[in-house]
């Protein structure tokens, strides 16, 4: 142990601080964000705090001065959770139809991760202009949907490509020399093989809809998410309820994140039961 901490040089150290710092940039906002939304009655948005409360909180959810606030938030929990049942019920049959190679299969690639690289707000005006050309209302479930779907499934795919990069095509072909139909096959050893896997895309499909704001500016018709809500409330809002706001949806966020990471590790803990049962 010795010899190794006499081996680290300048670089270490500097590398040590740039992560340090890097730590503190990344996370520091949030902190201060967390902890100003507990200020007094009487705080403001800067330190330092008059009092710890959760006045600010109750205000949020009781006033109406912030505007449509509960319903934006339950209409980005609702396209949330659409968008993770869709997207991962497209990527995971988008990223087994791919392993076998078909016509047109780098085109149709290339074409499904495009919108990866227009810009949000672009493809929000593409959406609602053509919503507009067929005589469709703008709707939060319809169009909106639509405007986050084009967000969500690319990055799915690739997850899902990375995914099946590692699984061993030999456990389908000995459930079908064991007599398993095509769809007993899916529903019994592909599934549950990907399932974490599965879990990943869901989290990415939820996040990345939660909090998306860029392609619903013009997409979402009268109603607004989430995203859009708290930025207007920036515009008129002095208040540590924007503190408030931002810790809910953190917290949100996480919750989300940690449940999909118990729910890996419920199913690791299960197939190590099997084994050693076996």
């Amino acid at each position: 142990m010795a010899q190794a901490t006499q081996k680290r040089g300048v670089g270490f150290y500097l590398l040590a601080a740039f992560f340090a710092l890097f730590v503190i940039f990344l996370y520091g906002p949030m902190l201060v964000i967390f902890v100003l939304s507990f200020q007094g009655p009487s705080g403001g948005l800067t330190f330092p705090m008059r009092g710890v409360s959760t006045h600010w909180f109750n205000d949020l959810w009781t006033s109406t001065r912030y505007g449509d606030l509960g319903g934006a938030f339950r209409r980005s929990v609702m396209l949330g959770a659409m968008s993770l049942l869709i997207t991962a019920v497209v990527c995971l049959f988008a990223g087994l139809a791919f392993r076998k190679r078909f016509i047109g299969a780098g085109p149709l690639f290339y074409l499904a991760i495009t919108s990866l690289v227009v810009p949000g707000i672009l493809l929000g005006l593409g959406i609602s202009q053509l919503f507009q050309m067929l005589g469709f209302r703008l709707h939060w479930w319809l169009s909106g949907l639509g405007a986050h779907l084009s967000w969500t499934l690319p990055f799915g795919l690739l997850i899902m490509f990375a995914v099946l990069n590692r699984f061993d095509s030999s456990w389908e072909e000995a459930a079908r020399d064991a007599g398993a139909s095509p769809w007993q096959t899916l529903r019994y050893v592909t599934v549950p093989i990907l399932f974490p896997g599965l879990i990943a895309v869901a989290l990415f499909g939820f996040t990345l809809s939660y909090d998306e704001m860029p392609r619903s500016l013009l997409t979402v018709g009268g109603r607004n998410t989430l995203p859009i809500e708290i930025s207007n409330m920036t515009t008129n809002v002095t208040t540590p309820a924007l503190y408030a706001i931002g810790t809910v949806t953190s917290v949100i966020s996480f919750a989300v994140i940690a449940l999909a990471f118990a729910g890996i590790a419920l199913i690791q803990k299960r197939r190590a039961r099997a084994k050693r049962g076996a």
